[in-house]
C-alpha cells in the first residue's frame, strides 16, 4: 500500500535529462464523475508524475481510471459529510517531504522543475486521506484482526523468524529542539555546543524541561511513548543504556539542534517484531479487499460520461 514517494528525490535530475516540454495548460474535459470534470491537463500532469516520480508509464486509460477513483473518494467523503482539511494535506506533504529529507518547499521545487504543479500530488494525498477515513469508518469491524488469524499466520513461519523476545522497555521521550534559523555550519556548531550544555545540567525532567523551554529559540515538544518494538536496535540500545532524567547526544535535524529527554522507562509486555509485522500484513490485506469492493460499487453506482 505504499507509495515510493524517495524516489521524488530525482525528479529535478530526470526531468533534466528526459527533457520534459513546458507545461501546456489544456483543459479539455475528457470525463465527468458525478458532475465533476477530469481534463486533459489532469490526466497529462498523472501520467508525467507516474513517469518521474515512479518510473513507470503507465496507459491512458489506467490513469484515467485512477483520476475517477479519486474523484469517488472525495466524493464520498462528501456525502458523509466529512472533510480533509488543506491543512491535512499540507501535513501530510510536509512529512513526505521530511522522509525525503527536504522541506515542503523543496519537495515543490523539484515538482515543478519537473514540469509537475504539486497540487496534482495533494490532490492524490487529499484522496488517500479521504479513502482510509471512510474505510476504516465504514467496515471498523471487517478490518479486524484477530490474534487467531495473527497466531496462524506465525505457524507458518520458520520457528527462527519467531524466536523474538516477548518482554522489552516502554520508553517516555521528550524531544527538546535547537531551533537553527539560518542553518550555516557555523550556527549549527553553536546550537549544538548549547545542547551539550544543557545535556550537562540537565539531571531529570521535573527541573530540566522547565530550564530548557527558557532558553533562547528552544522548543520542548509534547511527550511520546515508544516500545522496544517500535525502535530499531541501534536506538534501543542507546535508550538502554541511557539515565532515566538525562538527555540523549545532539543530532542535527531540518529544523536544528536536537535531544531527547528520556524521562521514563519501564519494563512491559510487547508484541514480538514479527508478530507486529503479520498483525499489519493481514491489515493491509483486509483494507485492499474491502477498499476493492467498495470502490467498485461506487463506480457502479457513479455517472460517469465520456466524453
Amino acid at each position: 500500500m505504499r507509495t515510493p514517494w524517495r524516489r521524488l528525490a530525482a525528479v529535478a535530475v530526470i526531468a533534466a535529462a528526459t527533457g520534459f516540454a513546458t507545461l501546456a495548460h489544456a483543459q479539455q474535459v475528457l470525463v465527468m464523475v458525478n458532475g465533476q470534470p477530469i481534463t486533459s491537463y489532469d490526466v497529462e500532469q498523472r501520467t508525467r508524475f507516474h513517469t518521474v516520480a515512479m518510473h513507470k508509464s503507465p496507459s491512458r486509460q489506467e490513469i484515467i481510471d485512477e483520476l475517477i477513483n479519486e474523484k469517488l473518494k472525495v466524493d464520498v467523503l462528501k456525502r458523509y459529510k466529512l472533510e480533509v482539511t488543506d491543512k491535512e494535506v499540507d501535513q501530510a506533504y510536509g512529512r513526505m517531504a521530511q522522509n525525503m529529507h527536504t522541506t515542503p518547499q523543496g519537495l515543490s521545487q523539484s515538482l515543478n522543475q519537473a514540469n509537475i504543479d504539486p497540487g496534482t500530488l495533494k490532490e492524490r494525498i487529499r484522496s488517500d486521506l479521504a479513502w482510509q477515513q471512510i474505510v476504516r469508518g465504514r467496515f471498523q469491524q471487517s478490518l479486524q484482526v484477530r490474534d487467531k488469524d495473527v497466531n496462524d499466520a506465525l505457524a507458518n513461519r520458520k520457528a527462527e523468524e519467531q524466536e523474538q523476545e516477548t518482554t522489552g522497555f516502554e520508553y517516555t521521550l521528550r524531544p527538546i529542539l535547537f531551533m537553527v534559523m539560518n542553518r550555516n555550519d557555523t550556527e549549527i556548531e553553536t546550537r549544538k555546543k548549547e545542547a551539550e550544555a544543557l545535556r550537562a545540567k540537565f539531571n531529570n525532567c521535573d527541573e530540566g524541561l522547565p530550564f530548557a523551554r527558557a532558553l533562547r529559540n528552544v522548543v520542548v515538544r509534547d511527550p511520546i511513548t515508544k516500545t522496544s518494538a517500535d525502535l530499531p536496535p541501534v536506538l534501543r540500545k542507546v535508550l538502554d543504556d541511557a539515565t532515566v532524567g538525562r538527555l540523549t547526544s545532539p543530532e542535527i535535524t531540518q529544523q536544528g539542534v536536537e535531544v531527547f529527554a528520556l524521562c521514563a522507562r519501564s519494563q512491559t509486555k510487547i508484541e514480538t517484531t514479527i508478530k507486529r509485522q503479520v498483525r499489519e500484513e493481514l491489515f493491509a490485506q483486509k483494507f485492499e479487499e474491502v477498499s476493492k469492493r467498495y470502490l467498485a460499487e461506487l463506480r457502479r453506482q457513479a455517472m460517469i460520461e465520456i466524453k
